[in-house]
């Protein structure tokens, strides 16, 4: 065999060894996640059902590795609402890509349509915390870059499809640098960073990262 092929075969192994050790993370830190925040997520059920007495998770059919769709879960923040009318607000006629310009969430904005219960959560990211299920589940990360919608990921340019290459995560190196402030280009560029330079080290740093941003309630994941 040459070394060529020895070399390629290593590296191949390291990869197979890199993605074995995320997926072991990711067990473990959402069994643990699971189990610390299941109190919480109990209490924040309750409250949403309390307010009025509509479902207490929203579940959106999001982007993933490769493209493949699945269900993501959240706790619901917003009031009922008629699909068809939430699926028009997504429409866009992009022709060569998502702008760099664009930004999904605009945090000055108060959204009428946003709970009581579902601002605090927000506000604070425990909306996110059924996303734990997910990331069990092996359709998320624990890091990676935030899933977007099929309405939008429809619209990616080739360049911008690298995001597709890993799984979406819970929070990322684009959350933990300005979460929902920045603009698309902004966001693109961080995930792109990430996906050429992740590392279990760099995986830890943005965890550590993510607890600081949380409890400063700095925008949101």
């Amino acid at each position: 065999m040459e070394k060529t092929d020895v070399y390629q075969l290593e590296i191949k192994r390291k990869r197979t060894m890199a993605i074995l050790m995320k997926r072991l993370l990711d067990i473990v830190l959402s069994i643990i996640g699971i189990i610390i925040a299941l109190p919480i997520m109990l209490v924040v059920g309750l409250c949403i059902k309390w307010e009025d007495r509509g479902p207490v998770l929203f579940i959106q059919t999001r982007t993933g590795k490769e493209g493949q769709p699945f269900s993501i879960y959240k706790f619901r923040s917003m009031k009922v609402r008629n699909e068809e009318a939430l699926k028009e607000e997504h429409i866009y006629d992009w022709e060569s890509g998502v702008p760099d310009t664009f930004v999904f969430k605009q945090t000055d904005e108060i959204d009428p349509n946003v709970t009581k219960v579902g601002a605090f959560i927000r506000k604070t990211s425990l909306d996110e915390l059924p996303q734990l299920f997910n990331v069990l589940l092996g359709n998320m990360s624990m890091i990676g870059p935030r899933p977007e919608i099929p309405a939008i990921t429809t619209h990616y340019n080739e360049q911008q499809k690298q995001r597709l290459l890993v799984k979406p995560g819970i929070t990322g190196w684009a959350q933990v640098n300005g979460r929902s402030d920045v603009t698309n280009g902004e966001k693109m560029d961080m995930d792109y960073y990430y996906i050429q330079n992740q590392s279990m080290t760099l995986d830890i740093a943005i965890l550590w990262k993510t607890i600081q941003v949380v409890l400063t309630s700095k925008g949101a994941v």
